[in-house]
């Protein structure tokens, strides 16, 4: 049972810091804006760099990639919520019925990784060339999100013992 009641609580922690990273994006909207920003323009790559024509100069663009940023960091931190949700209703159970109630917590914990490994890693840092920029590199910060997200996703993915008497 303790192994259970910890990966919960783990959980739950995860669903709080991503919805707290979802809900500082939305009430403080200009705080990363300028990264989603500089990142999108490409404006603080190497000078010589000749990938420039993958820039995005739209205003509107780079609000609707900042706006599905967001969406997925909120769908994240719901998906983990009623992970947890489902995770604590099933805590008794058998390990059957533990292991089924993973279901959506292993979907919003992939889905984090697919934003911050897939969205910020892959996408901001090499077909935008992120890591060229001294002032606008998330690629330090993504990568952390990512192995928390994935060593919680290994774990909770670990199958559970019956319980005992």
């Amino acid at each position: 049972m303790i192994v259970r009641l910890c990966k919960i609580a783990v959980l739950a922690v995860v669903a709080l810091w991503i919805a707290l990273v979802a809900f500082g994006n939305l009430t403080d909207y200009g705080s990363n804006w300028p990264f989603v920003q500089h990142v999108l323009a490409m404006d603080t790559i190497f000078p010589g760099a000749h990938i420039r024509y993958r820039a995005i100069q739209s205003p509107l663009l780079q609000h609707a990639a900042y706006a599905l940023i967001i969406a997925v960091e909120t769908l994240v931190a719901v998906l983990c919520w009623l992970g947890t949700w489902r995770l604590w209703r099933a805590r008794r159970g058998a390990a059957a019925t533990f292991q089924r109630a993973k279901r959506i917590a292993v979907l919003g914990l992939a889905t984090g990784v697919l934003l911050w490994l897939g969205g910020f890693v892959a996408i901001g840092g090499e077909w935008f060339g992120m890591w060229m920029s001294g002032q606008w590199n998330g690629i330090e910060s993504a990568f952390r999100f990512a192995i928390v997200l994935l060593a919680m996703l290994l774990w909770l993915g670990q199958r559970d013992d019956e319980m005992d008497g």
